[in-house]
């Protein structure tokens, strides 16, 4: 039985992740048994979504070095990107999109490179966003963001594309931020009942959208089904069971003001570091 539950809860207070197991392996932990470690990452590799690099959609480089940290995250923060609802569905538009979003971070903001570590476009192509941030996301380390004020040093955001108060995303940006979720989860050993939050979880802000928002319970569910299929072929191959203060631990998401007038939110607060 998979310790993730249909609604993203933990099915059993006892059962560990094979997730889990097979994760701190690969870093040279914990293992049952003569396994072959090599397929492990095999599988693990394989639940990556095609993510397109930097170098596909012609990002500038940073103005400065990105600051890349040995922890992991504790959350993935979803936003909207509070721009036109496009209909063109293509992967040239993907990046032309995240050009865009780049400019307005640089030239307009201010800040040293654009401020996610990733973004979907509606058509459901996922795009590498600040610096080092797929390196670090397949080596389980964590690269600072500009994203979500006060919380930056302890989360992964994600834009996507579009303005969701009053309408659904696509159902092609759906799964594939669910996809996006689950390898991330995977990753750094999130549990998405707890992880995944949106913006304004964090700050006052209408982000990500009233109708995307409260889509958040069914993305947490999708991407407990996705986890729970990859635990159960790491079963397969004889991960044990390991502690569970080996891994992140939640702090609460703070209980403020949760809507404002503006569509996306602070980004960058007096506490975080130079954007």
């Amino acid at each position: 039985m998979s310790r993730y539950g249909r609604d993203g809860e933990v099915a059993g207070p006892s059962r560990r992740s094979a997730v889990r197991g097979a994760l701190l392996v690969a870093g040279g932990t914990v293992l049952a048994g003569a396994v072959d470690l090599s397929t492990a990452r095999g599988v693990l590799a394989a639940a990556q979504p095609t993510i397109h690099v930097r170098s596909a959609w012609n990002a500038r480089a940073p103005r400065s070095a990105v600051d890349v940290f040995s922890r992991r995250p504790d959350h993935i923060v979803v936003h909207h990107t509070a721009t036109a609802n496009a209909t063109n569905y293509t992967q040239s538009h993907a990046f032309a999109l995240s050009r865009s979003i780049q400019n307005h971070h640089m030239d307009t903001n201010g800040w040293k490179d654009i401020g996610q570590q990733l973004t979907i476009s509606r058509g459901g192509h996922i795009v590498e966003g600040r610096s080092q941030s797929l390196p670090a996301m397949r080596n389980r380390t964590f690269n600072l963001g500009t994203h979500v004020s006060g919380h930056n040093d302890h989360t992964v955001g994600i834009e996507n594309e579009g303005t969701y108060t009053s309408v659904n995303p696509p159902t092609a940006l759906f799964n594939s931020l669910a996809a996006t979720c689950a390898w991330l989860c995977a990753q750094y050993g999130l549990n998405p009942s707890s992880a995944i939050v949106g913006h304004r979880d964090y700050n006052a802000t209408a982000c990500p959208g009233d109708r995307l928002y409260a889509m958040l319970p069914q993305l947490r569910a999708a991407v407990a089904d996705r986890l729970a299929a990859l635990e159960a072929r790491l079963e397969m191959l004889g991960y044990d069971e390991i502690p569970q203060d080996h891994w992140p631990a939640f702090p609460d998401v703070p209980e403020t003001e949760r809507t404002a007038p503006f569509y996306h939110g602070p980004a960058l607060g007096p506490g975080d570091a130079a954007g």
